[in-house]
């Protein structure tokens, strides 16, 4: 099959569309020239939208049903504690890259989550943040760690620790990495390749770290301090490395920018197994004397109806008889007790009293696919995903309002960004909002390649 373009795809973990195309718009010329020129929308996230699984169903269309990962921390069996951690070797579904080197031609991809450990390709691969250190075989071939350390010296997978209170270095680091990165792709572009994806991390982790410092509706936002300008200074730099890298491509290269899901103030968080345990769904075996991770509680099982895991959003499962260890939930009763908790859950009120509008997803409604009775019973987006969940137990309150695992400002909207510019063909204009989903299938269509059917996303035409 004769290739008809190449593609750049450029991955910003975290971008926020409400940012990049309206509030710092006129502060990033490049971003401005794609839209002027180019293609471009808000792009609907997976369910969930975090990072894993939303990189994986946007290089495979495939939803979590099928891919069977539905966070990072994934739930072995039914155990109530044993869970694996979704690296490359959980995915089993064919990549976009993949597909691309089927028909014979070369793929380089950097800095994809979920991509370590390496799996071999025809091309080359730099794994993303799930490898340990640069000690690791986290490269594919393995040679290219030495071209990397000549290129950018000792390079940054990731910020490690990224909730930490100490600002300045965080700051330091995050700019580092992304210098580093973009270096690393403006030294490979000189490779042989016809499909080259890069992600950079160091949104995410601003938007965490900052984004109290520039939001002025956030609860802990305070005027004058000295970081109101580090998030618009990022998307700035940003900005200027994606023209000088978009300078050095030719005409034959469409390049098309994407995030994984956005990003939003938070307002809190829920205490989920604490509000459980009020609402006479969870028993406990000892008394707590404090703030306890779920891990080291004695839950009694015996008991207990539900319990739920903290995160970006919460995942509440049941006590199923015959399906858990010790399950009292009657499987004859499971949906009258799913949807009583569904409906206590849309109740749940801030400090205030004031209903936070959560939402709560089944996943037999949201996916479809082999894996979907993996899923949690229920997906609940707390206060629109505004809130956060926590799983630890023994707080004073249903409502906290910093974080089990340290400090963090923002919350992940369902909604990326994408933008697609092709140097030959200059329409410019903003389209519906399209899917995580039709990222791959776009790919393929851009590259001449044949979509296959079990791909569930469409080609985003223009």
């Amino acid at each position: 099959m004769a290739l008809k373009r190449k593609v750049m795809v450029i991955g910003l973990d975290c971008a926020a569309p409400h940012l990049v195309f309206d509030e710092l718009t006129a502060q990033l010329p490049n971003f401005r020239r794609i839209m002027d020129e180019g293609v471009y929308a808000r792009m609907k996230s997976s369910i969930p939208p975090i990072t894993c699984p939303a990189w994986m169903c946007m290089v495979t269309s495939k939803n979590p049903g099928k891919l069977g990962i539905f966070g990072f921390r994934n739930r072995s069996e039914y155990s109530y504690q044993d869970f694996w951690i979704a690296n490359s070797t959980a995915i089993h579904e064919p990549t976009v890259w993949d597909f691309i080197n089927r028909e014979g031609y070369l793929a380089g991809v950097i800095g994809v989550p979920q991509t370590y450990p390496p799996k071999p390709m025809n091309g080359f691969l730099v794994t993303g943040f799930l490898a340990p250190d640069t000690d690791s075989d986290y490269t594919f071939p393995e040679f290219i760690r030495d071209e990397i350390k000549a290129a950018v010296g000792d390079y940054i997978i990731d910020v490690k620790k990224f909730r930490r209170e100490d600002k300045d270095s965080l700051l330091e680091e995050i700019r580092e990495m992304a210098k580093q990165r973009f270096d690393l792709v403006e030294a490979f572009l000189d490779k042989p390749w016809h499909f080259f994806m890069f992600v950079e991390m160091g949104l995410d982790r601003l938007h965490h770290g900052f984004w109290k410092y520039m939001d002025k509706t956030h609860r802990k936002y305070e005027p004058g301090n000295k970081y109101e300008n580090a998030i618009p200074d990022y998307y700035k730099y940003l900005d200027k490395r994606i023209g000088d890298l978009m300078a050095r491509l030719d005409d034959d290269t469409v390049v098309i920018i994407v995030s994984d899901h956005g990003a939003k103030k938070m307002e809190g968080a829920i205490n989920i197994n604490d509000w459980l345990i009020r609402e006479g769904y969870m028993k406990l075996k000892t008394t707590l004397s404090g703030v306890t991770r779920f891990d080291e509680v004695d839950v009694d099982w015996d008991n207990t109806v539900a319990w739920g895991l903290g995160g970006y959003y919460c995942r509440l499962f049941l006590n199923v008889k015959g399906r858990e260890k010790n399950g009292v939930v009657d499987p004859e009763k499971y949906e009258q007790v799913r949807d009583e908790i569904a409906e206590k859950l849309r109740g749940i009120t801030d400090e205030k009293g004031g209903n936070i509008g959560t939402r709560v997803l089944k996943p037999q409604e949201v996916y479809d696919g082999p894996h979907t009775d993996q899923a949690p019973d229920l997906i609940v987006y707390f206060g629109d995903l505004y809130w956060r969940s926590t799983g630890s137990v023994g707080h004073d309150s249903i409502h906290s309002f910093e974080t089990e695992v340290g400090p963090d400002d923002a919350v992940h909207d369902e909604y990326g960004i994408f933008l697609l510019h092709d140097p030959r063909v200059k329409r410019g204009g903003r389209l519906d909002d399209v899917s995580i989903y039709d990222v791959a299938p776009t790919i393929l269509k851009e590259m001449g390649i044949g979509i296959p059917e079990e791909m569930e996303g469409k080609p985003i035409t223009y």
